[in-house]
């Protein structure tokens, strides 16, 4: 019986120490997976810095044409608010004219050579102060032919 134990022992060595050697062979086929995968993650890392450098340099290009696009709106509003001064302006000064013609009209239509229909209060006609207008344009254009001849 005595023999029995130390073969016994051995025998149990040498099945651990198979146990040993599959489980290193093992965890050398993960060291090997694990080592492919990191050159596949350095890859990826290389390409998503690319990738970043990319979108910083879309970024800065966009930030640029926002301040280019904010500047040419900006004066392209205070050009249109300097318009709408100017049209302002302009239409008042044409609404005082004719203001102006219609009082000439409407207070002295002989003048023009316009005489009002019979019942008709000559400044409430537009027709009548169109007409009254277009004697007067005629006869100022009538005016300056002579000066200038």
């Amino acid at each position: 019986m005595i023999n029995l134990l130390p073969m016994t022992i051995e025998a149990m060595v040498a099945i651990l120490l198979l146990f040993t050697i599959l489980y290193c062979v093992r965890l050398n086929s993960q060291l090997r997976r694990l080592k492919a995968d990191e050159s596949v993650m350095k890859g990826v890392i290389t390409e998503l810095l690319t990738a970043t450098e990319n979108a910083e340099r879309a970024i800065a290009g966009l930030k640029a044409t926002v301040r280019e696009a904010d500047d040419t709106l900006g004066a392209h509003l205070r050009d249109a608010e300097r318009f709408c001064i100017e049209m302002k302006t302009g239409t008042e000064a044409g609404a005082d004219v004719l203001n102006r013609i219609s009082q000439i009209a409407g207070a002295r239509p002989w003048l023009l050579g316009v005489s009002p229909p019979p019942g008709k209060d000559p400044t409430s006609d537009p027709k009548t102060i169109i007409a009254a207008a277009k004697a007067l344009a005629e006869r100022a254009h009538a005016r300056a032919k002579a000066a200038a001849a």
